[in-house]
């Protein structure tokens, strides 16, 4: 059972979830978009973009939240959050 890493930041004022699949093309990663806001997705919303991308937790996952500068090694850049989960395939097999 292949296991991946989901992740949600925000980008252009909208938050964004998109799972990482490796080997495959960065443009056709599964992507969610909440529209715009600067509110953080709630868990029940993340988690319900997932299902729709075929995606759930594996088990005991819970979302990790880090901050880290929008411009590396200056630490008056604006900090941007990513939260990360580990995720596998609703099917069970490799996405």
């Amino acid at each position: 059972m292949s296991e991946h890493t989901a992740q949600v930041s925000i980008r252009d004022g909208r938050w964004c979830l998109y799972v990482a699949l490796m080997g495959v093309p960065v443009s056709q990663w599964p992507e969610h978009s909440f529209g715009p806001g600067a509110v953080v997705p709630p868990p029940a919303e993340r988690s319900g973009a997932l299902t729709d991308l075929g995606f759930v937790f594996t088990d005991g996952a819970e979302w990790e939240w880090t901050e880290y500068s929008e411009t590396p090694d200056d630490d008056t850049s604006p900090v941007r959050l990513l939260a990360s989960v580990q995720v596998r395939s609703l099917d069970g097999g490799a996405s």
